[in-house]
């Protein structure tokens, strides 16, 4: 089953990332601002996972049906590329239902980004994942530090400050 993806406002949920003001709040379910992220090699993904140890990780979860995937991934891939060498990265995790829609996508969109399938639906249930895309932003310790829903071109600015200040946290 297909889930929809929604134009609706962003939603922010934050956890003590000083930059922003503060304050967390809880998300509706499933993973939460200031959890552990869970090891994701216990979820059956397709496709080899990257390191993510010790590294700022946007964990995003998209489908290639969805529009605002399509105008996210140029900007992850800007991310990727910018932030890569301080410590950073992208993982990319589809919900599509068949690799080739996946394997179309990136082929158009991907600009080189870590990607995996999560063939099963495991991870994103795990998530409660209701919109795409939804992306976790996880600090170099592994705590889901943002949930940020949804994409829009101001969206921008607003998470590339977030993956700054966690890059500047030792």
């Amino acid at each position: 089953m297909k889930r929809r993806c929604f134009f609706r406002k962003s939603l922010f949920v934050l956890g003590s990332l000083g930059v922003l003001g503060g304050g967390s709040a809880a998300f509706a379910a499933g993973w939460k601002v200031d959890e552990k992220l869970p090891n994701l090699a216990t979820f059956g993904l397709e496709g080899s996972l990257p390191e993510l140890k010790g590294k700022v990780v946007y964990l995003d979860f998209w489908a290639s049906w969805c529009a605002p995937c399509k105008a996210s991934f140029p900007v992850l891939s800007k991310w990727q590329q910018e932030f890569s060498a301080k410590g950073f990265t992208v993982l990319a995790v589809s919900v599509d239902a068949t690799s080739s829609e996946m394997s179309a996508f990136l082929k158009k969109y991907g600009g080189g980004l870590p990607a995996v399938r999560d063939v099963g639906q495991q991870l994103v249930a795990a998530a409660d994942v209701r919109s795409m895309p939804t992306a976790f932003l996880i600090d170099r310790k592994g705590q889901i530090r943002v949930v940020h829903n949804g994409f829009r071109e101001k969206d921008e600015e607003l998470l590339a400050g977030q993956i700054r200040a966690l890059l500047a946290e030792r």
